[in-house]
């Protein structure tokens, strides 16, 4: 177990994915402080790793408030001795079109997930420096922060925003040792669920049966699980090199994203006025696209047809 006397703390860890992460640090030897907004979920995610023969303990607190980054820390250091991993994985969702999204639905998400991601890395960061620890820092992005999604102004927003921090991170964090990097899942969560696309995949995980290759192959959607290995490995000595990368994990594949560059340039005497930009805009053949395209779904994947 090359986690062995290692400490973890996974946010919003109770179910889901973030279980799934908390789970395989466990089983590859660390300690895991489990952090949920509920009480009883979070005992039963410390029950699960306890009687797999692990260590954990939970945090019962919304992430967001570095209060709650501070109460992390302290529980991992007081119960375990030590921190040397950060998972951020806790986010909640409020999709909405933008014109319905309230002041509310906007703020809660950024609070979550990119405040909350500020947080603690923030105190981790604080304490690894402190303590001369060479840490490792793992942040969850999402394709929607890639790419944009309808309706997800506000979770685009903080996805894209975590990103942009793990690359700012690991140039700060450089010199201490510490390692930052996201990870991009695509897995069967809850809010896939609600998608009939991916519908005979959540049924094939839900039965316990494998996902059909169009999903896993084609599409590089699977389960929680395998997204957890790649969690471990870069918590893991050997990711000791690997920092300021969104890497994208789902069934059978495994994506490095490219930061963005500029993929044209042109130049004209004198710059690019108004009435110039009209006469002859350059970049007309290389707009980019927005959102993610999938194939068509193959026939015996198509879901079934809502009863009347």
């Amino acid at each position: 177990m090359s986690l062995a006397g290692k400490v973890a703390i996974v946010t919003g860890s109770g179910r889901g994915l973030g279980l799934s992460y908390a789970q395989e640090l466990a089983r590859q030897g660390a300690a895991v402080v489990i952090n949920d907004v509920d009480a009883d979920v979070a005992a039963e995610a410390v029950a699960s790793i306890t009687a797999a023969g692990g260590n954990a303990v939970s945090v019962v607190a919304p992430v967001g408030s570095t209060d709650t980054a501070k109460s992390l820390v302290t529980a991992a250091v007081e119960n375990f001795g030590r921190l040397d991993i950060l998972v951020t994985n806790a986010g909640v969702l409020r999709d909405k079109s933008i014109l319905k999204m309230t002041d509310e639905d906007f703020d809660l998400v950024i609070n979550v997930h990119l405040r909350g991601t500020f947080t603690c890395v923030r105190e981790a960061y604080g304490y690894f420096k402190e303590n001369n620890i060479a840490g490792r820092i793992i942040t969850i992005g999402s394709p929607t922060g890639q790419r944009g999604n309808f309706g997800q102004t506000n979770y685009a927003a903080a996805k894209a925003g975590i990103v942009g921090m793990v690359r700012t991170w690991a140039m700060e964090m450089k010199r201490a040792g510490v390692t930052v990097n996201a990870v991009i899942p695509v897995a069967a969560t809850a809010m896939t669920k609600t998608v009939p696309f991916f519908a005979k995949a959540v049924e094939a995980d839900e039965s316990g049966e494998v996902m059909p290759d169009f999903f896993r192959k084609e599409l590089g959607f699977g389960t929680a699980d395998d997204v957890a290995g790649l969690i471990a490995f870069l918590a893991s000595e050997e990711a000791g090199s690997i920092t300021g990368q969104a890497i994208g994990a789902g069934g059978d594949r495994l994506q490095l994203w490219s930061h963005p560059e500029a993929i044209a340039s042109e130049f004209n005497d004198g710059g690019w006025d108004y009435a110039t930009l009209r006469e002859r805009f350059p970049f007309g053949g290389n707009l980019q696209s927005v959102g993610e395209t999938f194939p068509e779904l193959p026939a015996e994947l198509q879901p079934e047809p809502a009863a009347k």
